[in-house]
C-alpha cells in the first residue's frame, strides 16, 4: 500500500464514504493480524452506511465489478493529467509493479476545490452504468473522480476500476465481522448472504432478512470445507468412525431442485447451470426441494462398472475446455462430457440436513441417487477399507483415477460452513516433483510489488534452457528478499517488466498433475505448480531435463 498503517484510534467513528472504505482497504492490506482485521472489519461494519454495507459484502464475497475501461487508457489519462512521456510513465510502470498504485503515485495533487465526498455505493452504481458507455464519457468521469480524491483513495478505486480489487481477506473473516456487528451466528448470515443477488438493488435490511433469504428459491448454502492432514491417519483413531472417498480434482459445486427449478452453483459462487446442459434433465427427475454437494467432473459414461461408478473420471484439463464458455457446441459436448459427483446432502423435502450426522445423510443421498437413475448424477463412491495402512496403499492409486488423494470424513458430523479442524480431512497424495532453473523474473504484486517474485522455469534439453512453468508460491518472504537481490544483480535483458537472469539458482517445482499442451514451448502444462523448495545443493547443469518431464508426461498424463 502507498502510506503507512492507519492505527485503529485513527479510524473513523462515524460517517463513512469512500475515503472511509479506502482506510478499512489500507488497514486490512497492511495489519499482519487476524484479529487487527477482523476489529477493522467489525468497526467498519458499525458505522458505514447501509447501502456501502452491502458493496463491500459484495466485493468480499467475490461479486467484484466489471472492468470497464483498458489498463492502455487509464496510463494514457494518467499520462495526460500528469503531463508525462509515455515512456517515463512505463519506466514508472515497471519499477512500482502495480497499475492502481503507479497511477495513484504520478497523478497530480487532487483539487483543492472538491466537491462534497461520495459514497462507495455511489461509484460502484456509476461503473455499472458506465459499462457500455463511450471512451470519452468513462475519461471525464474517471479523470474528474482522480482530481477529487487523495492518493489512497485514488488506488482503491483504480483496484474496483481494473478489476484487480483482492484484499487479504477471506469471507469467513468478513462473515464473522458482520455477525459480531447484528448480534447474530455466522452460519446464518454465511447463507444469508449467498446465492444470486445484486448489491446495486438489495439493502442491507433485506439481505439480512430470513424471511427473504426463504424466498430465493437459488440460494446455496456456504459449503463445508475440509483441512489438510498432516499427521498419520492413524491419529485420528477407530478406522470404523470414518468414511472414505476419492478427493476429485474438479470443480466444487452443489445442484439445486426448488419450485421445480435446477440451479446448479459453483463453490466461487457463480450461477454455471447454462452451461452444464448435461444435468437439464435432472430438472425432471430429482424431488423438489433438495439440495445436493458434490463435484463437477469431466466423465465418459460406460455400460461396465468400475470403481463403484460406471464410467472413467476424465483429466481436469479436459473439463477447463468447458470452462469460461458462454456457448458450448457439440464438439464439446462429445469430447468433454461431465456428470456430477454427489457426495452429501444438504437439503431434502425443502428441509435443511446439515446438523444430521453424515452416516443419515450418505445413506438418504444413495437412494436419491439410486432413484434418479441418470449418467449425469453419479454417486461419488465410498472407499472399503479395513485398517489405516489399507487405505495409504488404496490412497496411493489416485492418479490412475484421475483422483488427487483421499477425503475423510467422520461419520458421525454435521455439514458445518467453512473450513473448519477436526471432522473432515483431506489427505493428499504427495505431488510430482522436477528440478528446474529459473530463467525468468518479474515483480509481484499487492505487498510484492517491489520485488521480483513471478518466476519462470525451464529444464535442460541438450545443450538448450526449454522453458516449461511458472510459479510464485512457495518461499519465505526471506527467500523472497534473497531471490530478488539476486534478479537486481543479474539481470541480462529486459522485455517490459520482464528480466531474464543467468540461470544459476535451482528450484524444486512441486505440480499435481500434468497433460500435453500445443500452447507451451515444452509441450506440456502443469496443474498447480508452485515452489517446493530452494535446491543450494545443485547447480544448474543437475537440473532435471525435457526427457525427465515427457516420462511423467507418458506415467501420469491423460
Amino acid at each position: 500500500m502507498i502510506n503507512e498503517p492507519i492505527p485503529k484510534s485513527e479510524l473513523p467513528a462515524t460517517g463513512g464514504g469512500f475515503l472511509s472504505f479506502a482506510t478499512l482497504v489500507n488497514v486490512l492490506a497492511s495489519a499482519t493480524k487476524t484479529n487487527e482485521k477482523l476489529d477493522a472489519l467489525t468497526h467498519y461494519f458499525s458505522y458505514a452506511e447501509d447501502h456501502d454495507k452491502v458493496w463491500v459484502i459484495a466485493l468480499f464475497s467475490g461479486r467484484r465489478p466489471k472492468r470497464i475501461v483498458s489498463s492502455s487508457l487509464l496510463s494514457l489519462w494518467c499520462c495526460g493529467l500528469a503531463n508525462l512521456p509515455l515512456w517515463l510513465y512505463e519506466e514508472s510502470y515497471h519499477t512500482v509493479g502495480d497499475l492502481a498504485e503507479t497511477i495513484a503515485l504520478l497523478l497530480p495533487e487532487k483539487n483543492e476545490q472538491a466537491i462534497q465526498p461520495q459514497s462507495l455505493s455511489y461509484f460502484l452504481e456509476q461503473f455499472v452504468q458506465l459499462e457500455k458507455a463511450a471512451d470519452e464519457t468513462k475519461k471525464s468521469f474517471i479523470t474528474h473522480c482522480w482530481m477529487q480524491m487523495n492518493r489512497d483513495e485514488r488506488f482503491v478505486f483504480n483496484k474496483l476500476l481494473t478489476g484487480g480489487f483482492r484484499i487479504g481477506v477471506s469471507q469467513k473473516m468478513m462473515v464473522n465481522a458482520l455477525a459480531k456487528t447484528v448480534k447474530a451466528n455466522p452460519s446464518v448470515i454465511a447463507h444469508r448472504i449467498s446465492g444470486k443477488w445484486d448489491p446495486s438493488t438489495t439493502a442491507f435490511e433485506e439481505l439480512l432478512n430470513e424471511h427473504a433469504s426463504a424466498a430465493d428459491a437459488s440460494k446455496p448454502y456456504p459449503f463445508y470445507l475440509a483441512y489438510a492432514l498432516d499427521e498419520e491417519p492413524a491419529s485420528l483413531g477407530d478406522t470404523k468412525d470414518w468414511q472414505a472417498e476419492w478427493k476429485w480434482d474438479g470443480i466444487r459445486g452443489q445442484i439445486i431442485k426448488r419450485n421445480n427449478e435446477l440451479f446448479v452453483w459453483s463453490r466461487g459462487e457463480e450461477l454455471i447451470t447454462e452451461k452444464f446442459p448435461e444435468y437439464f434433465p435432472l430438472k425432471e427427475l430429482l424431488p423438489d426441494g433438495i439440495v445436493i454437494d458434490g463435484e463437477i467432473l469431466a466423465y465418459r459414461h460406460t455400460a461396465a462398472a468400475a470403481n463403484g461408478f460406471h464410467g472413467a473420471v476424465l483429466p481436469f484439463a479436459i473439463l477447463q475446455t468447458r470452462i469460461g464458455r458462454k456457448n458450448i457446441s457439440r464438439k464439446q459436448l462429445s469430447g468433454a462430457p461431465v456428470a456430477f459427483f454427489a457426495y452429501d446432502l444438504i437439503e431434502y423435502n425443502y428441509e435443511d440436513q446439515r446438523k444430521r450426522p453424515l452416516s443419515e445423510r450418505r445413506l438418504l443421498l444413495e437412494d436419491i441417487v439410486a432413484v434418479v437413475n441418470n449418467a449425469g448424477l453419479q454417486l461419488s463412491p465410498v472407499i472399503s477399507f479395513n485398517n489405516w495402512n489399507e487405505l495409504k496403499s488404496l490412497r496411493e492409486t489416485s492418479r490412475a483415477l484421475n483422483a488427487e488423494g483421499v477425503m475423510l470424513k467422520r461419520k458421525a458430523s454435521a455439514y458445518q460452513v467453512g473450513r473448519k479442524v477436526g471432522d473432515w480431512w483431506k489427505w493428499k497424495i504427495d505431488p510430482l516433483t522436477i528440478d528446474a532453473v529459473m530463467v525468468y523474473a518479474q515483480k509481484g504484486h499487492g505487498r510484492r510489488s517491489n520485488l521480483y517474485t513471478d518466476y519462470t522455469f525451464a529444464v535442460k534439453d541438450d545443450d538448450k534452457l526449454v522453458t516449461f512453468t511458472k510459479a510464485y508460491s512457495g518461499l519465505t518472504d526471506k527467500e523472497f528478499a534473497q531471490v530478488d537481490a539476486f534478479v537486481k544483480r543479474n539481470s541480462i535483458e529486459k522485455f517490459g517488466p520482464v528480466r531474464t537472469v543467468k540461470p544459476e539458482l535451482v528450484f524444486e517445482i512441486a505440480f499435481e498433475g500434468i497433460a500435453a499442451s500445443n500452447r507451451h514451448k515444452s509441450g506440456v502444462a502443469l496443474r498447480f505448480p508452485r515452489i517446493l523448495r530452494w535446491r543450494h545443493d545443485k547447480k544448474a547443469d543437475e537440473i532435471n531435463t525435457l526427457s525427465d518431464l515427457k516420462k511423467l508426461l507418458e506415467v501420469y498424463g491423460k
